[in-house]
């Protein structure tokens, strides 16, 4: 069982103001660690990854399909393949995401 330094991750802005760090690839899934600044946005997309994450820190507005909700540290979201998906952080935020299968662009 590798263990891995926070650090080893590269940090890679995806949209201004968010920023992930991949933290373990296996076989089967992907770790990510995503910094969100109040008032960043991921837009809307699809991806055939099951995800699941964990909001650390802050608040996020998440629409998931046809659900907008406000999620707090502690909250967790389970999102299938293939289903549309945006956060705007309303706060600084901190989340862990969980991609299954791996998230081969990540690397």
């Amino acid at each position: 069982m590798p263990l891995i330094s926070h650090d080893s991750g590269r940090p890679v802005e995806m949209f201004p103001g968010v920023v992930r760090r991949t933290l373990g690839i296996g076989e089967r899934m992907t770790l990510v660690e995503v910094t969100m600044d109040e008032g960043a946005v991921v837009p809307t997309h699809t991806h055939p990854h099951e995800q699941t994450g964990y909001l650390a820190s802050g608040r996020l507005l998440f629409e998931l399909g046809d659900e907008r909700r406000e999620v707090a540290a502690g909250d967790v979201w389970m999102i299938p393949g293939g289903v549309p998906h945006q956060v705007t952080a309303l706060e600084p935020c901190v989340l862990v995401d969980v991609f299954s299968p791996p998230r081969t662009e990540y690397h």
